[in-house]
């Protein structure tokens, strides 16, 4: 049997820039090249897109080729440009590895939809509605889900600081990771954080700060058909959770600890599982996605965002929880490419 040809995506042009090339370094490290044969496009963060080896070190600058998508079915592919001339390479499905803007929130996949290429992860829609904090609150709210009491402030909007009760969080709606966010416990630092999270959207959520644990959920499949992780629990000794600040991520956070299996009780670990389920169906997930949430004090799950394209480093949340669970990255790799496929092994 033919190895389907599958063009992996990575780098981009938003702040998570690095943490997609790292990504895509694992993947190529663990993409089963006996059933897949990888075509690595890299995205420089200018957005030259390049043909590339592997997502090495040297991608940028080595023996990489332009190339481009087309947006025309008929070649159903890659351009790879060379001199005024080109040559195409047809795709059976593009793997995006990409996370944040114009990678993670429906313009990389309303461009994968214009070729009439398949592509793994979740669509147009729900990858824009899950990018935007403040609209997921909205939806997951309507199906029953508890969400922290948030509200909105336009670029040009001013915000009333004597009618928030603090602490708050405030934060891009429309961003990735923790660029941006700034715990306010006083009303005179939120002028300065609205302005901070403005550099990164203009679009800013003011949410409260939920008293509780930190807990995530690695999630696969489609539709009814979900697969689980073990559910894990971030671990703080001061601040909060800033994922992928550190200069050096590899080595460890200076103030939090993910631990994998949570160390909560088979019940909370279940309402955690299921929770994370339904969010992802109220908000149209598929392929995969990670459902971030607070175990509340008082024993309720509460959303706090999904990753529509998470982290697959070796330092990342959802690997480590799928792996957890008996299903190592290899696997999850070949399960969700064979999802985009339409012939799940």
């Amino acid at each position: 049997m033919a190895r389907l040809r599958v063009g992996v995506i990575f780098g981009g042009c938003s702040e998570e820039h690095p943490i997609s090339v790292k990504s895509a370094r694992e993947v190529a490290s663990h993409l089963d090249t006996d059933k897949y044969q990888p075509f690595f496009v890299g995205i420089t963060k200018s957005g030259a897109w390049k043909l590339c080896d592997r997502p090495d070190a040297n991608w940028e600058n080595g023996a990489s080729r332009p190339v481009v998508l087309s947006p025309d079915r008929s070649v159903h592919g890659l351009l790879v440009l060379d001199r005024g001339t080109y040559e195409t390479i047809r795709l059976d499905l593009v793997l995006p590895v990409l996370h944040g803007k114009l990678g993670e929130d429906g313009a990389m996949q309303g461009l994968l939809e214009l070729s009439g290429i398949p592509y793994a992860g979740c669509d147009v829609q729900s990858s824009a509605l899950c990018m935007d904090k403040s609209l997921a609150y909205i939806v997951a709210g309507s199906a029953g889900i508890a969400t922290p009491n948030f509200c909105t402030v336009t670029a040009t909007e001013h915000v009333d600081a004597d009618q928030l009760t603090y602490p708050v969080f405030v934060k891009p709606a429309r961003s990735g990771s923790s660029f941006g966010v700034t715990k306010v416990v006083r009303k005179e630092e939120l002028p300065g954080a609205v302005e901070t999270a403005r550099e990164y959207d203009s679009k800013v959520l003011i949410e409260e700060a939920v008293v509780g644990s930190e807990v995530g959920c690695a999630v696969l499949g489609n539709d009814r058909d979900l697969l689980v992780g073990e559910v894990d629990r971030i671990a703080l000794s001061h601040g909060f959770f800033r994922i992928h600040q550190e200069s050096e991520p590899e080595s460890g956070s200076e103030n939090s600890t993910p631990i994998v299996p949570a160390d909560i009780s088979p019940a909370q670990r279940l309402l955690v599982q299921e929770t994370a389920k339904a969010v992802y169906r109220a908000l149209g997930c598929r392929g995969l996605s990670r459902v971030d949430m607070f175990l509340a004090a008082d024993g309720t799950v509460v959303l706090n965002e999904v990753n529509t394209l998470p982290g697959l480093t070796s330092y990342s949340r959802y690997p480590r929880m799928m792996a957890a669970a008996g299903l190592p990255l290899g696997e999850v790799l070949d399960r969700v490419v064979s999802l985009a496929a339409g012939n799940l092994r």
